[in-house]
């Protein structure tokens, strides 16, 4: 491991702590910190990923609305991240939007990590991977019952597992 990899890895490290990185659903625990995926250059992950994937779940880059196959997808299963295969949210807690990304109302328990991101100039809620820490999207306020919650999410972050 070169000396590069490891001065990013602590300063990756340090700022999730300086922003406030907290797991997402019920406060749960951080259960992944000695996750492999964590361990991960990004390097490895370039050669894990495609490049939009990639892109997406490594650099918190957005898929064009509309894009995702996921968004048409209708059968029951589960949603896993594409970077590490965690069930992150049930196909019974999708609903359409009208954003052009899948949204669900929910996610799994201990799933995902939230922080806070001033990307566009005002506070969201951005969520990653609880184990692999990828770049998931943003969860809004505006989603329909029972939660009022919508977890706007990239589809090539996403990989759908039928039942």
């Amino acid at each position: 491991m070169s000396a590069n990899v490891d001065r990013r890895g602590f300063l990756l490290g340090a700022s999730l702590v300086a922003i406030g990185v907290t797991p997402g659903s019920a406060g749960a625990a951080d259960a992944w910190a000695d996750s492999p995926f964590r361990r991960l250059t990004d390097a490895e992950w370039k050669r894990r990923l495609p490049g939009p994937a990639y892109r997406v779940l490594r650099h918190e880059d957005t898929e064009r609305p509309g894009s995702s196959p996921l968004n048409r997808e209708k059968r029951k299963g589960a949603y896993q991240c594409a970077g590490c295969g965690l069930p992150l949210f049930k196909s019974d807690w999708k609903f359409e939007s009208g954003t052009g990304w899948p949204s669900f109302y929910r996610a799994m328990p201990g799933a995902v990590a939230t922080k806070t991101d001033y990307r566009i100039g005002i506070p969201r809620t951005e969520y990653h991977c609880a184990r692999c820490l990828g770049h998931q999207g943003h969860v809004f306020d505006d989603g329909p019952r029972p939660t009022g919650l919508r977890y706007c999410n990239n589809g090539l972050a996403l990989r759908f597992v039928p039942a």
